[in-house]
């Protein structure tokens, strides 16, 4: 079949009147002989976000028609796809109750899976402008892919683009494999931000120390990305790091005299954390001395295995109970703020101030505040007071 030819079957198998933006014949004889004719669609449909709709590729028997809409062939990730399958295996009075229990079917699956990803792969190396293309119109549905797809996992995360530091533009165009070839030599993680959107995911205070020493950081946004990467854990031998959580440990040459230093400002400021502590202690699991600032005050840190702001608020949307965890409170030694804190006398003031650095840390991770009116009368009264 000519280009064209292929083009006019699109249409009439997908009913869409644009051209594809790439499609598969391939033909498979040995145990299972079958024809497959796989199309990536130019454009997202109305439904692409309904999970239950109806999905799948016409399915044909020895050239005789059978259904519409066969989902057994793709995973739901790759309910996008169009096309057509053509079996000489199966029965000609083949059922979708028969198609969920023929093992044939399995193996048919997990090929013609990987003929997807694989033609998507061509595409991303061939054609970046129609593949740009085609992660805007269906980007978020292959994020699905590594939850729900083991086998695949690593397929799928060359397939997937990202925002990130290195040109602080919201357009998702830079790849995990061109990430890791310009990791710095000592770095031994692939770092990202997840944040509510864009702006508040780029702004995030935990940047800070990344964008001081250069090294790149994805910044994630979209309502999927933070149960997307949860099951992501690692590209190429390199671990995906979420920079808002845990101890953050570089490893660069620049560690050991850094070390030293946030030691050293830690006994000086010993008194200080320990008032914060006190002060902080029904909302916070820690309090210590940041290696992640050089222009904020302060910043709150959850824990290593801590769910993420993002993913708390889509549990919450969901009705789902989300477990409570206190985050560690992590101060600017360097700021003026922190310092104002540390020098002040009165007691008043010093919680006041306290709590407002700490409600403004919380918003700066994307979080709401439980009690926004005392942030304000806070706020308002320390800015009378420096009117006087």
């Amino acid at each position: 079949m000519k280009d064209e030819e292929y083009q006019e079957f699109y249409k009439h198998v997908s009913h869409d009147f644009e051209n594809p933006l790439s499609w598969s014949h391939n033909k498979v004889e040995g145990k299972l002989e079958y024809s497959s004719l796989l199309y990536v669609p130019g454009r997202a449909p109305f439904d692409l976000w309904n999970r239950d709709g109806a999905r799948g590729l016409k399915l044909y028997v020895q050239r005789v028609y059978i259904m519409d809409e066969a989902e057994q062939f793709l995973p739901l990730y790759l309910r996008f796809i169009k096309g057509v399958v053509d079996s000489n295996d199966l029965s000609l009075n083949v059922s979708r109750e028969i198609l969920q229990k023929d093992p044939a079917i399995d193996s048919m699956r997990s090929a013609l899976t990987k003929r997807v990803l694989d033609m998507l792969s061509k595409l991303a190396k061939k054609d970046e402008e129609n593949y740009a293309s085609f992660w805007k119109e269906f980007g978020q549905v292959l994020k699905e892919g590594p939850a729900e797809d083991f086998a695949n996992r690593d397929k799928v995360a060359k397939l997937l683009r990202f925002a990130t530091t290195k040109n602080d533009s919201a357009e998702q165009t830079e790849s995990l494999d061109g990430y890791v070839e310009r990791m710095q030599e000592s770095q031994e993680a692939i770092y990202y931000v997840v944040g509510e959107n864009h702006n508040t995911a780029k702004n995030s205070p935990h940047l800070e120390i990344f964008r001081k020493k250069g090294i790149e950081v994805l910044v994630l946004s979209d309502r999927i990305d933070g149960w997307m990467i949860s099951h992501l854990n690692e590209f190429d031998g390199k671990h995906m790091q979420d920079i808002t959580k845990g101890e953050l440990d570089l490893g660069d040459i620049d560690a050991e005299e850094e070390k030293k230093q946030q030691e050293e400002a830690s006994k000086t400021f010993e008194n200080l954390i320990g008032q914060i502590k006190e002060l902080l202690k029904d909302k916070v699991e820690d309090v210590r001395v940041t290696n992640r600032l050089t222009d904020s005050p302060a910043c709150l840190v959850a824990g290593a295995h801590d769910m993420d702001a993002q993913m708390k608020k889509i549990m919450e949307a969901a009705g789902q109970v989300v477990p409570e965890t206190k985050p560690s409170f992590e101060i600017n030694p360097e700021h003026p703020l922190v310092k104002q804190l540390n020098d002040e006398q009165n007691d008043e003031r010093f919680n006041d101030l306290t709590y407002v650095l700490f409600d403004q840390a919380a918003l700066a991770s994307g979080e709401q505040l439980k009690e926004p009116g005392a942030f304000v009368s806070r706020l308002n009264k320390l800015l009378l007071d420096l009117s006087k």
